[in-house]
Formats: structure tokens, sequence, C-alpha cells
């Protein structure tokens, strides 16, 4: 399957509630308040957030005070023009394991049940095709089966990794490793973290704690902090985000599950709030699901091909 096709398949949920908005007013002579309130209600379904809708709303609106014509395909331009320019910056632009100070460690962090050790693990798989020399840290060592899951993918997807017992001090297992990483001459250390509601200041600690250790054998890592969110909590997720860009310093973000939820929208919304560059979205199951994020791909997918039809 294509990238595209990847992404189309994976934001079905969601376009498919703007592309019935669409629908309704393609089939309308003119554009009417009516219709105004199906886009307005399908792009709040899809969790674009407040902000972007009313923003989208708005310059329709403008737009047909000027063009009494306006349809549907023109309608749909002033949608993407909107959200292409809301996501100007978003794309992250990945650059791991070729800077020349080796090993670099990336952290991934984030809540319960968002993704972060199968994210941990394809990652992994995709740079490691593209030549990038790695090993993985399972520091998520209170999960009862966080270690032994990341023990599964990587034997499936032959990846090298550094593994503690259960309930072993997660920040000791980083430093491991990163030592592990610097003797062997990898280019990057990816580390998995158990998943931490950002509510709770101890296990927040527990990460700033995981830095200072890494620090004392680089004092640049973790070079990448990136913050691994489950899509289908929708614009929810901005405030978990901007608790841990508080506590941690986000560099990044990967969103997951998207090919389940019909919020794809919360993606601007995100980046809207918070200007973190997203680096990867989940598609899917398998390794190869996690793709680059690209926002030509998000938009040809996330907003329907409106071709026009004649009024009756």
């Amino acid at each position: 399957m294509g990238i595209f096709s990847k992404f189309k398949k994976g934001f079905h949920k969601g376009a498919s509630i703007i592309q019935g908005a669409f629908d309704t007013l393609s089939g309308k002579s003119r554009l009417d308040e009516s219709s105004l309130l199906d886009i307005e209600e399908a792009f709040y379904a899809s969790d674009f957030g407040v902000e972007t809708t009313e923003e989208i709303l708005e310059s329709i609106r403008e737009a047909h005070r000027e063009n009494k014509e306006l349809r549907a395909e023109g309608v749909g331009e002033i949608a993407r023009s909107v959200l292409r320019k809301t996501l100007e910056g978003a794309e992250g632009v990945s650059m791991l394991g070729q800077s020349t100070e080796k090993p670099e460690v990336l952290c991934l962090i984030g809540v319960n049940g968002s993704g972060k050790t199968t994210t941990c693990a394809k990652l992994g798989y995709q740079l490691k095709s593209s030549g990038c020399s790695l090993i993985l840290g399972a520091c998520d060592t209170f999960r009862a089966a966080a270690t032994e899951q990341l023990k599964e993918w990587s034997n499936r997807l032959d990846l090298e990794i550094v593994a503690g017992h259960h309930g072993a001090d997660s920040a000791a297992v980083a430093f491991d490793a990163y030592s592990a990483g610097e003797s062997r001459g990898h280019d990057l250390v990816i580390i998995d973290t158990a998943g931490r509601l950002h509510v709770k200041e101890g296990l927040m600690d527990e990460l700033a704690k995981m830095k200072r250790v890494l620090a004392k054998r680089n004092e640049r890592a973790p070079h990448h902090s990136w913050l691994v969110i489950d899509g289908s909590t929708g614009i929810n997720g901005i405030e978990q985000a901007r608790v841990f860009h508080e506590k941690f310093g986000l560099t990044g973000l990967v969103v997951t599950k998207l090919d389940g939820t019909a919020k794809g929208g919360a993606l601007v919304a995100i980046f809207r709030e918070l200007k973190i560059p997203i680096f990867y979205i989940g598609l899917g199951e398998s390794p190869d699901d996690l793709q680059p994020f690209s926002i030509n791909q998000y938009l040809d997918s996330i907003l329907p091909s409106v071709e026009m039809t004649a009024p009756a």
C-alpha cells in the first residue's frame, strides 16, 4: 500500500464526516446558512477545535459576500488554505542519528496507553531500515508486560535492546542503554519510558531524574524528547502536551491510533496551540504504518475531493 493510500485509509472516519457535509453542499444551487452549519458541525466533530473551525467559517462567509456564486469546490479550497496556513511549520524533519555526536538519545514519553512501546519498536525498525545504527532502551519498568512487549517486538524486527527487570530503576536502565549505544558505536538510543499521568507530580519527577542521569553521560542528552499522543483522545491531548512540554521540554510529537478515530482534526488543534512539530503519525498496526507526517498528504486525506455538480 502506498503512502497516500495509508493516509487516506487512516483518516477515513474523519474524512467521511466532512465529506458528508460537502456532499450536502454540492447538491444545492447556492450556499446558505444551513450548509454552513453542516460544515461547522463536521469540523467540530472531527476535533479541529474552536479557533480553526471559526476561522474556516469566517473565511467562507467573507468569500461568499464577495462571490454569491461560491460553490462546494470553492469552499473546499478555502478550508484547505486555512488549514495549510495553520499547519505551517508542523512537519517535523527527522534528522535522527545523523549528528556527528553519537549516540544521540530520543526519549518517548506520554500517558498510559498512548502507544509508546509499539512506537519505539516501529520507529527503530524504520530508522534501521534506512541505515541508522541504533539500540532500544526498555525503560518502562513499571508496567508488568512492557519490557516483554518491547523484547518481543525487538526479536521480531531484529533490533538491539537493553532491558532491566520489572521494578528496576528506569533511570539506571536508561544509563545502561546509553552506555551500550556508546560502546557499540551506535548512532541513536531510543528510550521507551513508563506511561504516566501528566497530573501526577511524582511520576513527572521520575522523568526529570532520567534526564539528570543521562546528562551525566552527555550534557545534551536527551537530544530529542517526543510526546506520543493517542489520536483518539482528540483535543484533550492539548493539556497533556502542554504539561509535558512545561516539565520536560518537548521537541516533537507522535500521534498514534489515528486509523481508529474520527478525530483527525486534533492534529491541527494541538499544533495550533503548542507549535510543537509532528514527526510521525500512526495509521495502523504494522511497522510501516508509522508514517512521517506530511501536510499535503494529511490535507488530501482529511478533506474531500469535491467535484462540482450542476444545480438542478
